[in-house]
């Protein structure tokens, strides 16, 4: 009985080291992929302010027009906007923290 727990829990032991190892990679695909990201979030965010730059046109054209109910639409679509923009911008913050921190460690 004891020589089963003992096993049991060496096997355990022993497997554990497999399942917690880290995978690096030390090609410096990371670095592409981070650099591919944060262009990528760049794009986005230049589309975010365009779409930004419209709305707020729209926004000023229903306030003109009076249009109360589409001055709540556009705002809100503004909301959404300023949003998914703030959200672009905390990506490529990472993104960017996420490359420093390769080249500090030298995983290139």
């Amino acid at each position: 009985m004891k020589r089963t727990v003992i096993g049991i829990v060496l096997m355990g032991v022993l497997g554990a080291g497999s399942l917690m190892a880290e995978d690096h990679d030390w090609r410096g695909r990371d670095f592409r992929r981070d650099y591919a990201d944060r262009r990528a979030d760049y794009r986005d965010m230049a589309r975010d302010r365009a779409k930004i730059a419209q709305d707020k046109r729209e926004l000023r054209e229903e306030y003109r027009e009076g249009d109360w109910r589409g001055v709540q639409r556009e705002r809100s679509e503004l909301r959404n906007e300023y949003r998914d923009l703030n959200h672009d911008r905390w990506e490529a913050r990472r993104d960017t923290r996420d490359i420093r921190h390769d080249r500090f460690w030298g995983w290139r």
